[in-house]
């Protein structure tokens, strides 16, 4: 298929922290090398990253402006020269971090942390417009029974608590689970917990909704912080012991501190909440004599993507409760503030393109 020179697609953008977005007709991407895709979007989930862009202006972009949105699922409409796996037609969600695979990191295994990785909707357009270019070694198969705004959701808001619970936590069957903060990515993290054979699986957040949320999709035990009580609660459910490893998907000085406070001598604390604040927490004296792990987690790999899609398609990882919200791209900005404002009490959030009217 070769693109008309005049092609053009609307899109959501970026230009100024605390502006709106503004949906424009802009030019339709063209590949920029062989080895690239064109995807038709299907739908794009919100992230909290997205937040940190638009509203909060805590995360710079590339270049403004710019289209916003890394969590893409959706049908390829045209490949490079060079593109041997994929054809047009073909469903497919995109993992978001653009990756060398040649730097030492990538050589490693853990294409997260490519040395030269740049984010999708950040550094390079992403999928709030009608079309994306992606490297076509950022794909990944997506089954016909897993619906595009599913697809969309597992490549960041799924994938990013798996990975820290299964690479980095390494999780094993029987072991005790604490998930500090259940909103977006730690309600999926206890279903992943469950999963893995945690138990128990423990669930900390100030919000009663969410406590309830997490009670249902498969938490033993939901806490609030702010009650004072929570580091008795946690012994009281692990025979005194205290839990084999917290997860923390706030990013807050306070919830990283109280996420090292809950564990085992010999525990570990896996931090994959993103946010300014420094950590703060127990003094090396204790840190030491306890021989405790502080862990950072980010992102995932293609491999992670690819291995949560089979958990959906099989049945194993049911999502058919995590998306709350829908939009069209024309109401992004309202998607946007219903995310960031927690009307409504979203968990995750979508945007979606016409593209299954079309077929």
């Amino acid at each position: 298929m070769v693109e008309s020179a005049n092609a053009t697609m609307r899109a959501a953008r970026f230009y100024a922290w605390g502006e709106p977005l503004r949906v424009e007709t802009v030019p339709r991407p063209r590949l920029w090398h062989d080895d690239d895709v064109l995807v038709r979007v299907a739908a794009v989930g919100l992230c909290g990253s997205d937040i940190h862009i638009a509203i909060e202006g805590i995360t710079p972009t590339g270049f403004q402006p710019i289209a916003l949105g890394h969590e893409i699922a959706g049908t390829v409409e045209q490949v490079g020269a060079e593109v041997r796996d994929w054809a047009p037609g073909d469903r497919v969600a995109v993992a978001p971090l653009v990756f060398d695979g040649t730097c030492v990191n990538c050589l490693a295994g853990h294409a997260e942390v490519c040395l030269h990785r740049r984010g999708i909707g950040i550094h390079v357009d992403g999928g709030l417009g009608e079309y994306v270019v992606v490297p076509a070694r950022n794909l990944c198969r997506l089954p016909g029974s897993v619906p595009f705004e599913v697809g969309a959701v597992v490549t960041d808001a799924v994938a990013t608590p798996f990975h820290a619970l299964v690479d980095v936590g390494r999780v094993r069957a029987g072991e005790s689970v604490a998930v500090i903060g259940v909103g977006g990515l730690g309600l999926h993290a206890v279903q992943i917990a469950r999963l893995l054979g945690a138990f128990p699986v423990i669930a900390v957040d100030p919000r009663p909704t969410q406590r309830d949320r997490a009670l249902e999709q498969g938490a033993d035990v939901a806490l609030d912080p702010g009650s004072g009580t929570v580091l008795d609660d946690v012994h009281a459910a692990t025979g005194g012991r205290g839990v084999d490893v917290a997860a923390e998907f706030v990013g807050r000085r306070e919830s990283i501190a109280q996420a090292v406070d809950v564990l085992r001598i010999g525990g570990r604390t896996v931090v994959a909440g993103l946010g300014a604040d420094p950590i703060t927490v127990v003094p090396p004296t204790t840190f030491v004599r306890k021989q405790l792990a502080l862990l950072g987690s980010y992102g995932f790999t293609v491999s992670t993507i690819r291995q949560v899609l089979g958990l959906v398609e099989s049945g194993r990882l049911d999502l058919s409760r995590s998306i709350t919200h829908t939009f069209a791209l024309d109401d992004v900005n309202t998607a946007l503030r219903v995310l960031h404002e927690k009307t409504e009490e979203p968990h995750r959030v979508v945007v979606t393109h016409a593209l299954r009217a079309r077929e």
